[in-house]
């Protein structure tokens, strides 16, 4: 029998030009003062102005803060802090991609609770109640929107912390595809191949649940089947708005099932080669699928086969038919697919492995998976 605790944590808004309702949904919570957590690009995209105005409209005042890199790290969530401290928010907003709305987390953890980014490494460890938060996104990825997470890295190490807590989730997800539209082409790329991964590794971990099934099967039928035409055609509104959807509801799934080797391999990637997280789970997914299948090939099957039968766009068969699948997307989306395309160096695969091994997320993959079997992966993507 599998333990199931569900408890939805985040109000989903959806639509065409919902970003205008979020002065009118902060109200809600009857404040005065937002602080609005962006970065640099969604600022000049004008997006963040947009949100700001919204706020004004409904008599709350707004501060933008966005000096924040592309995966947050801890001196960006104490350089938040110190702005939150000096303006006293009642409402935090987290406007953008996947950064923003962890980097938001993260100072929402120490502006609340008090300590240090590290404090609240792994889960539960919130010690007071913190400010009401409400989600933005402007890609269709990390589904950080709908997690009770927040991914920081260490300035100094590199090291990516998991820092959640129920008490961190997002009271509002505003999901408005027109803010997707801004998206250069590689990075709807990269973030659509991750929320991709979020779904399929959510479908078979060993949380995996009733609940968190029918969130991974509902976005990667969205998902897998939209990828294509945003692509292809990436002013597409409607093809849009189902992945920005199908992302959130992939992080639904993690919250409630968790990931597995595909993300533990892609993090050494990301903190000791600077490759961009969609990229490593590009390379490293296909190969994870492989693995795992020869373990758990039938649930794989029970996912195809349930969404192939809504979207025959979609394939059905074995694990392998899956993976030269995502392999093909892969190659439509023009990201490389080996190792050594991204400056890894062979030599390095062990270290690398042994890093891998030492991930939160492996420990949900449904096939145990050894140091030699990680080294094995990367090997094989090399």
């Amino acid at each position: 029998m599998t333990l199931l605790d569900y408890a939805p944590q985040t109000r989903i808004v959806h639509g065409p030009g919902t970003i205008e309702q979020l002065g009118t949904l902060a109200a809600e919570f009857s404040v005065e003062r937002a602080l609005v957590v962006s970065d640099p690009g969604i600022v000049s995209a004008g997006h963040t102005q947009l949100g700001c105005d919204a706020l004004s409209e409904a008599g709350i005042e707004s501060l933008v803060f966005s000096e924040l890199e592309e995966n947050p790290t801890t001196r960006d969530v104490q350089n938040g802090v110190a702005v939150a401290q000096q303006f006293q928010p009642q409402l935090l907003v987290g406007l953008g991609g996947g950064s923003s709305m962890d980097c938001a987390k993260g100072i929402n953890f120490i502006y609340s609770c008090g300590g240090q980014m590290k404090d609240y490494w792994g889960t539960g460890k919130a010690t007071a109640d913190m400010l009401p938060m409400i989600a933005v996104p402007t890609t269709a990825g990390t589904g950080s929107e709908t997690q009770s997470f927040a991914l920081i890295s260490d300035a100094d190490s590199h090291t990516k912390m998991a820092c959640g807590d129920k008490r961190a989730s997002c009271r509002i997800a505003i999901l408005d595809p027109q803010l997707t539209l801004t998206q250069p082409a590689q990075l709807t790329a990269l973030t659509g191949i991750d929320a991709i991964a979020h779904a399929l590794e959510t479908s078979v971990t060993t949380r995996r649940n009733a609940i968190s099934l029918v969130f991974s099967r509902e976005a990667w039928r969205l998902l897998a089947g939209n990828f294509p035409l945003v692509l292809e055609d990436g002013a597409c509104l409607e093809a849009r708005a189902a992945m920005q959807l199908g992302a959130c509801l992939a992080g639904v799934a993690i919250e409630n099932s968790m990931l597995g080797a595909a993300h533990s391999l892609a993090n050494p990637l990301t903190a000791s080669y600077g490759i961009v997280h969609g990229q490593a789970i590009a390379i490293m997914l296909p190969h994870v699928i492989r693995f795992n299948g020869k373990q758990c090939g039938d649930q794989y099957a029970e996912l195809l086969a349930g969404t192939h039968a809504l979207d025959d766009r979609l394939p059905k068969g074995d694990p392998d038919q899956l993976a030269s699948f995502i392999e093909r997307l892969i190659d439509d989306a023009g990201l490389p697919q080996q190792l050594s395309s991204c400056g890894v160096e062979e030599e390095r695969l062990e270290e690398l492995a042994s890093q891998a091994s030492q991930q939160w997320t492996a420990q949900f993959n449904p096939r145990k998976v050894s140091v030699e079997d990680f080294k094995a992966l990367y090997q094989a993507a090399f």
